[in-house]
């Protein structure tokens, strides 16, 4: 009976870790789903996740506010991605450099910032986003403690696989946005506007990266440090063709990175002796086996990527 008691306990612990960290994966996957399924190459989500972990952390620093910082971190996200949708959309830059600049760009600007007015300031931070236990529910052997004791971001990261699915499969709008997707010209002469769908998709993919990024500095440690979202919104994007440009399958690839990592420590912790350089690199290691294998296999929307002009 001990020994199930203490396995249970290490099911509960490894599922909650695998979950939580699985946050900002599937946020970025969402928007990555979002985006290429109206026909627009994100590569941005990793910029726009730093930009937003920034912003939140500043406002909340600034404010003593901890969801001022999150509505600043996801307005922030939908700044900078309008900036990748005036660029590919508007002005037909190529998608993939747009984007590799924002990624150079928010390195770049949130670094220069926080080391001129943060890294020196000696007043204590906000703090990270309480973590809420559902009645009974989080009561429930294994799953409970799991899925019903998070913070704000996972539990609306939770709710979003499944608002996301059903608005790009189950309404006009998600039909509109997969038309413009796979074939541009056909949905403009069906009277669609191809132009203004995509922006509101890519906008609505910087407020799930946004949001992404607020995980980072105000739910993981309450703090901001350069570089922090470590190339996280890459592996949403792994996610994303994993899971076939589905949220629910980006989910689960989601889960099944962070796993790795997870085992990875639980196997140190165990006393299995592993170099730390392959612990750090083996979430990437994954993402690119896991890409690999998938690319063939999964098909991603035909106008992905393809700066498209009204005629």
């Amino acid at each position: 009976m001990f020994e199930l008691a203490i396995h249970a306990s290490d099911v509960t612990v490894f599922g909650s870790q695998t979950l939580v960290t699985a946050t900002p994966l599937a946020l970025a996957a969402f928007g990555g789903v979002m985006c290429e399924r109206s026909g627009v190459t994100n590569i941005a989500l990793e910029g726009i996740m730093l930009t937003g972990a920034f912003v939140g952390y500043a406002v909340a620093f600034a404010s003593h506010n901890l969801w001022l910082g999150v509505a600043a971190a996801i307005m922030a996200g939908v700044l900078i991605a309008s900036i990748h949708a005036i660029l590919s959309i508007s002005f037909l830059v190529d998608q993939i450099v747009s984007g590799t600049v924002i990624n150079i760009l928010a390195v770049g600007i949130t670094g220069v910032f926080y080391r001129t007015f943060l890294e020196t300031q000696q007043v204590q931070g906000p703090g990270t986003l309480p973590v809420w236990s559902i009645p009974v529910l989080s009561q429930i052997p294994i799953a409970g403690p799991i899925l019903f004791q998070n913070a704000f971001v996972t539990y609306a990261m939770l709710v979003l696989i499944g608002v996301v699915h059903f608005t790009v499969f189950h309404t006009t709008w998600g039909l509109r946005t997969r038309a413009c997707g796979e074939h541009p010209r056909a949905a403009e002469t069906a009277g669609i506007n191809v132009h203004f769908v995509r922006y509101l998709n890519v906008l609505a993919s910087g407020a799930l990266a946004g949001l992404g990024g607020a995980y980072f500095s105000l739910q993981q440690i309450g703090e901001f440090l350069p570089g922090m979202t470590g190339g996280r919104g890459f592996i949403g994007l792994a996610a994303m063709i994993f899971g076939r440009w589905t949220p629910g399958g980006a989910f689960l690839a989601s889960l099944l990175f962070t796993a790795s990592d997870q085992v990875a420590s639980r196997a140190t912790a165990a006393g299995i002796h592993i170099p730390p350089q392959f612990l750090g690199m083996l979430p990437y290691l994954l993402t690119i086996v896991v890409v690999a294998g998938a690319v063939g296999r999964s098909i991603a929307p035909a106008a992905v990527g393809k700066p498209y002009r009204k005629a």
